[in-house]
């Protein structure tokens, strides 16, 4: 008899790279797919902003503000405490605070508690470890016909499809590229 998949397994296969986007050096994923996607497998899901008890949809300490929401997925609630960020991802002063900058956090804070039940959890891994203990990655400088050239040929040949930006995107999270390496690339595209 086969067992029946639990809302984290079902959630946790969905592959969300395709709608995940880089912004700041962080990845996020719609929060109108991720929701989009809850519904169809999980129709009866619900999510709650959580008010303050002034009634105010976020909370704070008289200086910065978070907000708190819930999605609940088959009787399961998980909940998401997110500070309100501006676009550098820094706190706001409580006077600065505008109503975009609650609503994109509420958005945020609903898109992480949908990963907690398995939707694109993988994107936040590693986000809650201290600064120091992320070790930058140091880049090769790529150039070519060097030692590393001839495995990127193969890289190159191998991933064609997926044409000059996302390739050169790619590499550059291991080598740094410099013009007459990108030009040499391109020319292997064509």
């Amino acid at each position: 008899m086969k067992k029946e998949k639990s809302v984290f397994e079902t959630l946790n296969e969905i592959n969300v790279n395709a709608k995940a986007e880089k912004k700041n050096g962080l990845t996020y994923l719609s929060w109108a797919w991720a929701w989009s996607e809850v519904k169809k497998h999980y129709p009866d899901s619900t999510y709650l902003v959580y008010e303050n008890a002034d009634g105010l949809n976020y909370h704070h300490d008289q200086q910065t503000a978070w907000v708190k929401t819930g999605v609940t997925i088959g009787g399961i609630e998980h909940i998401e405490y997110l500070p309100v960020l501006d676009y550098r991802n820094k706190s706001i002063a409580i006077d600065s605070l505008t109503s975009f900058n609650v609503n994109t956090s509420i958005q945020r804070s609903l898109t992480k508690a949908i990963a907690r039940h398995g939707l694109g959890l993988y994107i936040y891994a590693g986000e809650d470890l201290p600064q120091a203990d992320k070790v930058e990655p140091t880049l090769v400088k790529l150039e070519v016909d060097d030692a590393n050239w001839a495995k990127v040929l193969k890289y190159i040949d191998a991933n064609k499809q997926l044409g000059l930006t996302e390739i050169t995107k790619r590499l550059s999270a291991k080598y740094l590229l410099e013009k007459e390496t990108t030009a040499a690339i391109k020319f292997l595209l064509k």
